[in-house]
């Protein structure tokens, strides 16, 4: 039977891999708003920023660095044999295979949604499947049962292209955080920009920090709204609706969640316009994305904002 996405991931660890450093973190000079806040019964979440640090901040698909797109994209070649279907050309194999990376990625950002408001979101294992597809047209082959079908392929180059191309780890305190939260009885969800091996990618980063059977006892399937499920991203309008039909079939209103994210105008900002309760965490530099005047414009200013993850707990009082 094929490795399901985690176990392939946890697979990379044994062959000893290097993989991007996650960014350093730059401290944000901002003082807690930490009044408790009554009526909270649930916490959806940002991830890339917020509970997992990223390089760059947030998650890429097309890095403004040349060599880094070009290193990644060599590497995925290699690893996954596609040279040998590949159509021979003077030059590097990734000058072959980025050009039409690159279209993909930009057919995808040009489709419209039937919704006004909504920004097309790119699915990075579609995209890597279309790449497959290219290829199987001289023979391309594979260790089935390593890999699965094409699909299940497709998330795995995913996975591991962007592994290449950027490095994560979890953000101080969130397990913790996290934990305490379910504990305490808060429903949690996530809410975010992400794609088919994000919460792979989370659940990996997350046992770096403690004990952690698996991630849908924190943060289960039927609550979560990712972006690549729906192929819309923040700030898309129906992205959050979507959260609020989960919510509300568990008796659960916009009013009573708190939305926790690091980026102001293109999330924070909706989920309020929405009726959620926000908070900013000002925790990096690296992901932050607010203003000053975002922070007094009544209309888009969050309700609290944190330097640290576990600073949660005295505003739910948990």
């Amino acid at each position: 039977m094929a490795k399901s996405l985690l176990e392939y991931a946890d697979f990379l660890d044994e062959r000893k891999l290097l993989w991007p450093a996650p960014p350093k973190v730059e401290v944000v000079s901002a003082a807690p708003s930490m009044k408790p806040l009554e009526g909270i019964r649930a916490v959806t979440w940002s991830i890339y920023g917020t509970l997992l640090r990223i390089t760059d901040g947030e998650l890429l698909f097309r890095h403004p660095q040349a060599i880094r797109m070009e290193v990644a994209i060599e590497k995925t070649i290699h690893e996954f044999n596609m040279w040998n279907s590949m159509t021979r050309r003077p030059g590097k194999p990734a000058d072959l295979l980025l050009p039409k990376y690159v279209n993909i990625i930009e057919d995808a950002r040009l489709r419209s949604s039937n919704r006004k408001g909504d920004v097309p979101e790119v699915d990075s294992a579609s995209t890597w499947r279309t790449m497959l597809g290219l290829l199987d047209k001289k023979e391309y082959r594979y260790d089935e049962s390593l890999y699965g079908d094409l699909n299940e392929l497709a998330q795995k180059v995913a996975y591991y292209f962007h592994s290449s191309l950027q490095g994560t780890e979890a953000a101080s305190g969130a397990l913790t955080t996290m934990s305490m939260l379910s504990e305490a009885g808060y429903r949690q969800a996530a809410l975010a920009d992400g794609q088919c091996f994000t919460l792979v990618q989370l659940t990996r980063a997350l046992r770096t920090q403690g004990n952690l059977p698996y991630l849908e006892a924190l943060l289960p399937e039927n609550l979560n709204t990712l972006s690549y499920e729906w192929g819309v991203r923040k700030p898309s309008p129906s992205l959050y609706a979507q959260s609020i039909l989960r919510f509300k079939e568990i008796g659960i209103e916009p009013s009573q969640i708190l939305h926790v994210g690091t980026r102001m105008n293109d999330d924070l900002a909706v989920a309020k316009s929405y009726g959620f309760r926000t908070v900013l965490f000002a925790g990096d530099k690296t992901s932050l994305q607010a203003t000053g005047a975002d922070l007094k414009n009544p209309e888009t200013r969050p309700d609290r904002l944190i330097t640290e993850l576990t600073q949660l707990r005295n505003i739910l009082q948990a």
